[in-house]
């Protein structure tokens, strides 16, 4: 039971942490293009979009427990390009502060790790979650 508790509680928390960032890419939308711009992320103005779908998709999926194993990977292959694109710490840029970027990369690892493990839970018999 307490089990059950825990991996619902952690896949709704990974859901808000994707949800939340991709709405807030569309109220930030031409800052956000800017920073990729900066980052010189190619094609900032087709990835952004796709960014800001699978972002909000994806946090609503897992909120759901909508293909809970496919949105995990799905998800965990975002984390790690947005964390090579977004937050290279080994290059520098002007009013982009190194420490933070690593601070982020860092984070960004554990989500990945998150994802990781949510995906492979849900296969063991005793963690299967119902799908919807």
């Amino acid at each position: 039971m307490i089990e059950r508790i825990a991996l619902t509680l952690g896949r709704c928390l990974l859901g808000l942490y994707f949800l939340v960032p991709g709405l807030s890419k569309i109220t930030g939308y031409g800052a956000t293009l800017a920073y990729m711009e900066l980052h010189n992320v190619p094609f900032s103005d087709l990835l952004l979009p796709i960014t800001i779908v699978l972002q909000v998709g994806g946090g609503l999926a897992l909120l759901s427990g909508f293909r809970i194993r496919d949105t995990a990977l799905m998800l965990a292959g975002l984390t790690i390009a947005i964390n090579i694109g977004m937050h290279d710490f080994w290059n520098t840029y002007p009013e982009v502060s190194s420490d933070r970027e690593t601070q982020n990369f860092v984070k960004n690892l554990a989500i990945f790790a998150g994802l990781l493990v949510l995906s492979s839970v849900n296969s063991l018999p005793q963690f299967r979650i119902s799908r919807s």
